[in-house]
């Protein structure tokens, strides 16, 4: 379907991979991982035609499309939401716009009717009667009303065009879809929608996400770029990632005898391929892993930091009470009416519809904004830490990384070493801790307030969407420190693994009230009398 041929990306004497040779074939859907800077989107883009190779070629199939979503947000402002859809067919769009300008000529000739009736023939051919019917269910798929289907793009808020921009790519079937980041501003929900989407399209995706859940269950497999490299491997990326850590673990035991090794990996490979049968592609899955040679299987390169969230001060029995607690701001109502009384030891997610809602709530929690009414105590013994989503007021100063973070030790802590330590463990080393922190990029900004949380040593986190702007291993390690913690935890976050797996109580909050369930995450959204609840929330 689509070939790269001796594929090599070199930038001065940076080399991102070389003599690439890869093939990507009708239904399968490929998610390309690799560390912040390896190449991904890069390598999208040079499928995608945007990019020219420093050496090799990309073929595709004469007579397949290919779609890539765009992120351009401010293109096309002025067109109707539905045509911006329709648009992701170029060939369907050109033949509806033609064959629309001859039967508007005034002067309509012979010549005139035979050309329509060949656009007419094309247009059927690719069932263009279906074509408004067809965006229109896309659309409202992705979330947006019937009520903005015929606005103007430039109507829509920011999260609203990215789904405009997903349903114009996924429109009209075409034979190679090409994703950078899909799941960026998609409510749960939605992301569950082109979950089942993409599981139900037969023709190739290739996919760049850090939603590992995502991966999980829609990839049948994975291209890791990784020494300079890029190699395809069979499953989804819970599979990489496991094999490649006992491969990496194998390969520290260097006593270990080779046909043990290899015994223990295709142990491994019959365990999950096993376990494949629970997942919604279970079957087409199952079967390619029990195909997978064990010579496949590869050690990663890849850097885990060390998250590591110790309590100076264990917490009492009294945590946190919030009664009554409402907020409007600019006018409307964000939340009213929120009780809860958190318990020692609870891990809570708090979703809404409106991320405004729960970044409210946790600044307000914070002490960074006032409620509009009701009120909240923590107990005597609680310290809070605080992960804001948007932290660009903490990064503003020229300050390099040891002196902006010794700003926020206690004053027997501040020892360079010490700071030092707090940065490793984040991966700043070496001259790294020297940069400057107003040039840091997203990512590297949220490790260095995870640092921050470290050192504060605090017995409750409050963390809004932790995830924005950290790359796989980043969130795998955030995942599993907050899972071996031993205080509490109130997080939002668009993360389905991430959820599933630290959350043990859920509280949905609305602008007219709220839902609390002590529950994880899958049986929250499996379970109809939640769901009953949650519509009732929103009606």
């Amino acid at each position: 379907m689509i070939a790269v041929n001796n594929l090599s990306l070199q930038f001065g004497k940076r080399v991102l991979f070389d003599e690439v040779n890869l093939k990507f074939t009708g239904g399968n859907c490929y998610g390309v991982i690799g560390a912040n800077g390896a190449g991904k989107s890069t390598f999208l883009k040079i499928l995608g035609g945007d990019i020219d190779p420093t050496r090799g070629s990309v073929s595709i199939e004469p007579g397949k499309r290919m779609a890539v979503l765009k992120q351009d947000h401010f293109a096309y402002d002025e067109v109707a939401v539905i045509d911006k859809v329709m648009m992701g067919h170029s060939r369907l769009w050109a033949v509806m716009k033609e064959k629309d300008a001859i039967y508007e000529n005034p002067d309509f000739s012979e010549a005139d009717g035979i050309r329509a009736s060949e656009l007419e023939a094309e247009f059927a051919e690719m069932d263009g009667w279906n074509a408004q019917s067809d965006a229109a269910a896309l659309l409202s798929g992705l979330g947006i009303h019937e009520d903005d289907h015929f606005k103007l793009l430039k109507e829509l808020s920011g999260n609203l065009k990215v789904r405009v921009l997903l349903a114009q790519a996924i429109f009209g079937n075409p034979d190679i879809l090409i994703l950078d980041e899909p799941t960026n501003d998609l409510d749960i929900n939605t992301i569950t929608w082109l979950e089942d989407f993409l599981l139900e399209f037969k023709n190739t995706v290739i996919v760049v996400s850090h939603d590992r859940h995502f991966l999980d269950t829609v990839c049948t497999h994975i291209v890791d770029i990784d020494f300079n490299a890029i190699r395809l491997y069979t499953g989804n990326y819970t599979f990489w990632y496991q094999s490649s850590q006992l491969a990496l673990q194998q390969r520290s035991s260097a006593n270990k005898k080779n046909e043990e090794k290899r015994k223990e990996l295709q142990e491994f490979i019959a365990r999950f391929s096993a376990n494949a049968s629970k997942s919604r592609q279970a079957t087409s899955r199952r079967k390619l892993l029990e195909k997978i040679s064990v010579d496949e299987i590869q050690a990663s390169t890849r850097k885990y930091p060390a998250i590591i969230f110790n309590q100076k001060r264990t917490a009492g029995d009294q945590i946190l009470q919030v009664e009554n607690l409402s907020c409007t701001l600019n006018g409307t109502t964000v939340f009213t009416g929120l009780d809860f009384y958190v318990k020692k030891g609870d891990k809570i997610a708090f979703l809404s519809k409106d991320s405004l809602a729960t970044t409210s709530l946790f600044r307000i929690l914070a002490g960074e904004l006032s409620p509009t009414q009701g009120n909240f105590k923590f107990g005597q013994t609680i310290t809070t830490a605080y992960l804001p989503v948007n932290n660009e007021d903490y990064f503003k100063s020229q300050d390099n990384l040891i002196d902006w973070l010794r700003q926020f030790a206690e004053e027997e802590n501040k020892d360079e070493v010490y700071i030092r330590g707090f940065l490793g463990k984040m991966l700043f080393s070496g001259e790294e801790v020297f940069k400057k922190c107003n040039v840091l990029s997203g990512g590297e900004k949220v490790r260095c307030m995870v640092s921050r949380m470290m050192l504060a040593g605090a017995n409750l986190l409050i963390l809004d969407e932790p995830t924005n702007h950290l790359d796989l291993e980043s969130i795998t390690a955030f995942n599993n420190a907050l899972k071996d913690f031993p205080g509490t935890v109130l997080f939002t976050s668009h993360d389905h693994e991430f959820v599933e797996t630290v959350a043990n109580r859920i509280i949905e909050i609305s602008p007219i009230g709220f839902v609390d369930k002590l529950m994880t995450f899958d049986e929250y959204l499996e379970s109809e009398q939640v769901q009953a609840q949650v519509q009732a929330l929103y009606a």
